[in-house]
């Protein structure tokens, strides 16, 4: 057994909450290409998330072409304006000068699909929650996320999309489901505090009333 075993001290434990606290949901990207070994980092980083039956279902498809990036910004502007439609007020007015996302300037963009029926795995963990294989593949592009921080990345989560619509212009097999899609690249800005909080959509809440004991 190696001995090379790890220390956690304080100060990387101090690093490492000032990583989570850092993250950002980025919406605002500067057009600075992404050099192609730190996107080859990343997607080594995400395929160490823990995954269920250790299926490792995650499945990356990088958008590089003009002509699909131009059908992704189709699917977000017909999926953003039905989304307005469902506010009212204040509130439709504040969700329509929000930035929603990063399409048209992010560098690299991905769209993360989950295989639904892997070999890998043998069903385990999963029979009775077969949703457990998406949440292996978010836990990897939250992997990702906090690895791009170290980089001086950012990632947007672009989630007004019709996941169907994405499947098919893709092109996808059918046993894949639609779980993520990313823009990543150099933010425009640097801010502690999420953009929604910035701007007035929605506070951050406490753990207040969200711990229960039985």
């Amino acid at each position: 057994m190696s001995n090379n075993i790890p220390v956690f001290d304080d100060e990387f434990n101090t690093k490492l909450e000032n990583l989570f606290k850092w993250r950002r949901d980025v919406r605002r990207f500067k057009t600075t290409p992404v050099a192609q070994k730190d996107i080859d980092y990343l997607l080594n980083i995400a395929t160490f998330a823990p995954s269920v039956g250790n299926a490792q279902p995650w499945r990356f498809v990088m958008i590089e072409k003009p002509e699909t990036r131009q059908l992704v910004m189709d699917n977000f502007d017909n999926s953003n304006e039905d989304a307005l439609s469902g506010f009212d007020g204040e509130r439709a007015s504040l969700y329509a000068s929000l930035k929603l996302a990063g399409l048209k300037n992010a560098p690299v963009q991905m769209a993360i699909f989950t295989e639904t029926k892997p070999d890998e795995g043998h069903g385990l963990g999963r029979m009775t929650m077969p949703e457990t294989l998406q949440y292996s593949s978010v836990l990897a592009v939250y992997s990702m996320w906090l690895a791009a921080r170290t980089l001086n990345l950012g990632i947007g989560w672009v989630s007004i999309l019709d996941p169907k619509k994405i499947s098919s212009d893709l092109e996808t097999p059918n046993s894949w489901a639609f779980t993520a899609y990313l823009c990543i690249g150099y933010p425009e800005e640097e801010h502690i505090d999420p953009e929604l909080v910035r701007h007035g959509w929605q506070d951050r809440t406490h753990l207040d009333g969200k711990v229960f004991y039985k």
